[in-house]
């Protein structure tokens, strides 16, 4: 059994001008989409930028990985090794995590963070119980670090 503790991301603190740029963003599509008749559309947009903007205000939480010979436990949710298919390694990146291959549908990629975890250990410990595959990390995800999310 391999565990340890992470921050949920890399919090990224938004000035005032972020959420300038923002706002005038969200004025403008939700004026264009009420010119245009689409009424129910600027609401779903302010519902949306205005649920953005609290989210991207929040500090991460410290979140318990736990590999174990059942599945892999993110806080308290584990994913059984038999919905998972592949795992891939990423260490030489800025921030070393693991990008697991689901075999759900509506959450193709599990990335976790490694943090202080040893990356070799955890290699040999999933190799017991997935194959190795080279996963990239996909483009959303990289998206939303980008953005401080």
């Amino acid at each position: 059994m391999i565990e340890w503790e992470v921050s949920e991301y890399i919090y990224k603190k938004k000035n005032a001008d972020w959420y300038i740029a923002l706002s005038i963003i969200t004025v403008s599509a939700s004026a264009a989409s009420f010119l245009l008749g689409n009424t129910l559309f600027a609401i779903l947009i302010i519902i949306g930028i205005a649920t953005l903007m609290m989210y991207s205000a929040r500090k991460p939480n410290a979140i318990h990985i736990e590999l174990n010979k059942h599945g892999v436990l993110i806080d308290d949710l584990i994913h059984p090794y038999n919905t998972l298919d592949s795992f891939w390694v990423e260490e030489y990146d800025k921030e070393p995590k693991i990008i697991i291959q689901s075999k759900k549908i509506l959450m193709p990629y599990i990335i976790i963070p490694i943090g202080p975890a040893d990356p070799e250990e955890i290699r040999e410990f999933l190799y017991e119980y997935m194959d190795e595959e080279e996963h990239m990390e996909p483009f959303t995800h990289k998206l939303m670090d980008y953005l401080g999310f």
